[in-house]
Formats: C-alpha cells, structure tokens, sequence
C-alpha cells in the first residue's frame, strides 16, 4: 500500500507536529508532502522524505501572510497515485487531489483564522506592527477564503479529530461527522515524585496573542503570586512589558522536557488560560502530577475534571482568573491520581486509536 502524509508546513516545534512524528513513525517510508520546511526551525524529520513545491521559496517569516497561496499550492497538488492519504491539518493540507486513494484527514480543528477564532485574530492578528495591514487583509479576503475552505474539506473521506470540541467545530462549519482521537502527549518522558517545596505557578507553550500568558501575568501580579513564563514567540517582548519587571513574574527560555518536568515538579499548577482544541502542555503537567488551572471552553473538558486534577475558571478575563486562583490555594489534591489522569493519552494509545480508524476506513 502506498502511503502519502500531508501537513500545513513544518517550520517549528508545536502539537500538530507532534501529531505527524507519531504519524510518519507509524508509516516510516511514507513521504511528507508540505507548503514549507525549515529545517532550523524543526529538525525532527531528518529521516523522512520532505517534498516541498514552490512555496519553499517563501521566507518562512512570511508563512503567516500567505493563506490564499497555500490554498492554491495544495488545491493543486496531485497525489492520485497512493492508495492511502493522511492529512495532519489544522488550515489548508485538507485541500488536495486525492484521485482514488481514501483520504483520512486529521484535522486540528477548522481553519481558526477564518471561522472560530476569527474575532481573535482581526482583535490581535499577532504581527506587531503590521496588525493594521493584517486586519485589512484578512476582512477584505475572509469570504472568499471561507468558501474555499469550506469546499476543501469536502475532499477528505473522513476527518479525525483531537477533542469533541474540535469534532463540535468540525459539524458546526463544515457539516462533517468526526472520529474523535485525542493527540499524542509522551507522559511517559514526565514523572512525579513527591515534592514538598512547591513554590508559584507555570505555563509553558509558543508565546503568540491567543494564548492569552497577558492573563496569567496580570492575575499572578495582582495576586502576588509568583509565576513562572516558559517559551518564545511574537508576543514575548509585549509579555516582558506587561511584566514590567514584577517580582512575581519570571520569564525562561524554551527547556528541554527534562528541565520542563524539573519546573513542575515545583510547581503549584500549570495555568491554561487560552482556548485551545486540545492543549498538550497541560497534559503534560498532568503527567507530572501538576494540576491544571483552565479556562473552561475548548479540549480542556476532555482531560480536565473540577477538584480531581484541577479546576476551570469561567471568562478569558483577568477577574476570572484572580478568583481561581484563589480559589486553588484552599484545595488540596492527590498528585499521583493526577499522573494517572494523563496516562490515556500517551503516543501508544494515539498510535493505536488511530491505526484502528485506518483499518475501518480502508476496509470500506
């Protein structure tokens, strides 16, 4: 059986590309077919066969402006001759020609810019002081992009997805039915032990606009509660203003997952404040026995239950957090419950989840 695997572009470390590693180790000969490959930003594909077209020429810095070309690039892009695609997506992979091969598409959740989250990024596009041509461009192209993204996920023969939010999303704009198959999370790289000094709170991910860290540094400031920032992105330099060089606010560069576990284990929670269709991280705090602070929307409902291995809070508002947070320092909980809480969703079980998906596909 030939196997094909398609994905937006691979320019940095994320979820949607944990999700492909456990894709291609799954299928190891199978060829990446994408937009975009920088190889600096990720170097987790070195064995694989990465086959890239004209938009390689693109400066990866631009990747963010370029939708309507990448609808064109995979529109276009002919990949008749393999009996089995698996698109890994979360914007524009989905659109291929797949001839008679079945085409199994992983979809993230819809393509956010243009339908859930579109609100968000016209509010805070995230490009600095660009945010203003952004907003131009964006409103002025949203329909026609929505209609071609719309027809484009008509050409998968099936869409599996991360969470039963995302699967909600998937029915509500593209009128699809989903496989629900939550993300590879390695928990077995974190490991709890008993830790008594448990100093401030965390959250590490990719610092862009929508994960909203400017609410996790206003509350923990007027809390006074210390916190512990971890990562990089184009919101960092307004996050380190925000700051303003606060006590209780302690900004680190992106760790390795030894150093990461290190920080939980100190940790008094990981704070989840962003709408997200999974969200990796806080299962990896899980995994570590650190309990979660979420906002209560999006994949976060799947894995998190109030009082067992943490709790939600309501509004993406600094209020609702503060009262959270409050909240949290009068509850206890039973860390190594919470470990035990985050084992389901380790890479075996995706692997065998998903495998069990492609079998009933193809033998359709």
């Amino acid at each position: 059986m030939k196997v094909a695997i398609v994905c937006d572009w691979l320019t940095t470390v994320g979820g949607a590309e944990k999700v492909l590693l456990a894709i291609h180790e799954m299928y190891p000969e199978a060829p990446i077919y994408t937009s975009k490959y920088d190889k600096r930003g990720i170097d987790w594909f070195n064995d694989a066969t990465v086959k890239t077209g004209w938009m390689q020429l693109f400066p990866t810095k631009l990747r963010r402006f370029l939708a309507p070309l990448r609808q064109i690039y995979f529109n276009h892009l002919d990949l008749s001759e393999y009996d089995l695609i698996i698109s890994v997506t979360g914007a524009e992979a989905k659109s291929i020609k797949k001839g008679n091969a079945k085409h199994i598409c992983y979809c993230h959740v819809p393509t956010q810019y243009y339908w859930q989250m579109y609100d968000d990024y016209v509010e805070r596009p995230g490009f600095g002081k660009l945010d203003p041509l952004a907003r131009v461009g964006l409103k002025s192209l949203v329909r026609p992009l929505r209609k071609a993204d719309k027809k484009a996920a008509n050409h998968p023969d099936c869409f599996v997805t991360i969470s039963s939010y995302a699967a909600e999303q998937i029915k509500k704009y593209y009128g699809r039915d989903s496989y629900v198959v939550a993300p590879p999370v390695e928990t077995e790289k974190f490991t709890y032990k008993n830790t008594k000094k448990r100093s401030g709170y965390i959250n590490f991910s990719r610092q862009v606009s929508w994960k909203r860290q400017d609410l996790i540094i206003q509350a923990c400031i007027a809390e006074k509660k210390h916190v512990t920032v971890i990562g990089d992105g184009d919101e960092h330099e307004r996050l380190v203003e925000l700051a303003n060089g606060s006590e209780y606010v302690r900004f680190l560069p992106r760790m390795t997952t030894e150093e990461l576990n290190n920080e939980l284990l100190h940790a008094k929670a990981f704070i989840f404040p962003s709408m997200e269709p999974f969200g990796i991280a806080p299962v990896e705090a899980l995994a570590a026995g650190c309990p979660v602070i979420a906002y209560k929307e999006g994949g976060a409902r799947d894995y998190i239950h109030d009082h067992e291995n943490g709790i939600f809070f309501s509004e993406q508002s600094v209020d609702s957090l503060r009262r959270a947070i409050r909240r949290f320092e009068k509850l206890d909980f039973d860390r190594k419950a919470i470990v035990k809480s985050a084992k389901k969703f380790d890479t075996a079980s995706f692997k065998e989840k998903l495998q069990k998906v492609i079998d009933e596909e193809m033998a359709k």
